[in-house]
């Protein structure tokens, strides 16, 4: 029988959740009763460790090995598979580094590797192979990638990204705006983050304080590739930061086994909306080693997105996308 998972209350504090957070897939699986999946999973984790906070895990159905949550953070030996045409760097991000943690792909935008630590280790991540330890804007106080924005006089919008930006502390967080405000030609703050999924508790009275303060208007790009994950923390967690004049966008990626039906991809952007977040982007997967398992035709895609159209109103409709290498936006995907 599937149930949800009865875990306890999870600390309050988000930085006991974040230090807590599952690091053994054996344990992950104990929690909900599926280690019989356990030789499924590669001795090395294929060598990017699992990392889930126990918030996250707490939706996860026990004993559903098909649990859309699982299979978004569990490592599988078909990892380990080489796959032609999937990559170590899926999107070009190595190319397109202007200063240190500074990638610079579309006209009139830069994005900020603010850090490369995260509260949970998405297994289609296009970053899972990042050499964050050498191009991390933090180095050096954020003097290089605050040098280059300067003179970047075409740059009116600043993306932070990583890693998940809202894994630093908000001290840090403070440290690095209060760097980016010595920049006048900077109109528009952006945040890509997940933490306010998986960890709803980081949307705290002193994140709440920081946000209110920040010179910009600020855009917040969450990430839910499922409904869900989208329990009544979340919902709160959203309703805080609305609240705090942030406009919030979800972007989702098809992935084969989580979301790959409209049925699902519709309940996401009901979901979404009923939360004060517009559905924005539904990537291709990015093919980046290690994720071939969870890919989705290009063809399959369309047919999902066009059912997902007959279904919904036009302003819950994700635009499908994907990313290449080298294009100057996002690029629609087409037949």
């Amino acid at each position: 029988m599937i149930t949800a998972s009865p875990l306890s209350a999870q600390p309050l504090d988000w930085r006991a959740q974040f230090r807590d957070a599952i690091t053994s897939p054996r344990e992950l699986l104990a929690e909900l009763d599926l280690t019989h999946l356990a030789e499924r999973v590669p001795a090395d984790a294929a060598g990017f460790p699992l990392r889930v906070p126990r918030a996250f895990v707490a939706r996860m159905r026990r004993g559903d090995a098909a649990d859309p949550l699982l299979r978004q953070v569990l490592p599988l030996d078909e990892e380990a598979r080489p796959v032609r045409g999937f990559d170590l760097d899926a999107v070009g991000d190595l190319t397109a580094l202007d200063a240190r943690g500074v990638l610079h792909k579309y006209e009139g935008r830069a994005l900020l590797i603010a850090t490369g630590s995260c509260a949970v280790h998405c297994r289609y991540c296009f970053r899972r192979h990042f050499p964050y330890g050498e191009e991390t804007a933090a180095a050096n106080g954020w003097r290089d990638a605050v040098a280059w924005l300067k003179q970047a006089q075409d740059i009116d919008e600043v993306l932070l990204s990583g890693g998940d930006p809202f894994s630093l502390s908000t001290a840090k967080l403070t440290e690095l705006t209060q760097e980016l405000a010595s920049i006048p030609h900077l109109r528009r703050l952006r945040i890509h983050t997940r933490l306010p999924v998986v960890l709803p508790a980081r949307v705290d009275r002193e994140l709440l304080g920081w946000l209110a303060a920040l010179p910009w208007p600020v855009v917040i790009v969450i990430h839910a590739n499922h409904a869900q994950e989208l329990d009544q923390d979340v919902a709160a967690a959203c309703s805080a930061l609305l609240a705090r004049g942030a406009r919030l966008y979800n972007q989702a990626v098809l992935l084969r086994g989580v979301n790959d039906t409209p049925q699902a991809l519709a309940a996401l952007s009901e979901r979404l909306f009923a939360l004060g977040v517009q559905p924005y982007y539904l990537h291709q997967l990015d093919r980046v080693a290690g994720a071939a398992h969870f890919e989705v035709p290009d063809s399959e895609a369309l047919k999902i997105h066009e059912a997902l159209r007959a279904r919904l109103p036009g302003y819950l409709l994700p635009r499908l996308v994907r990313e290449v290498e080298g294009a100057p936006a996002k690029l629609p995907v087409s037949a």
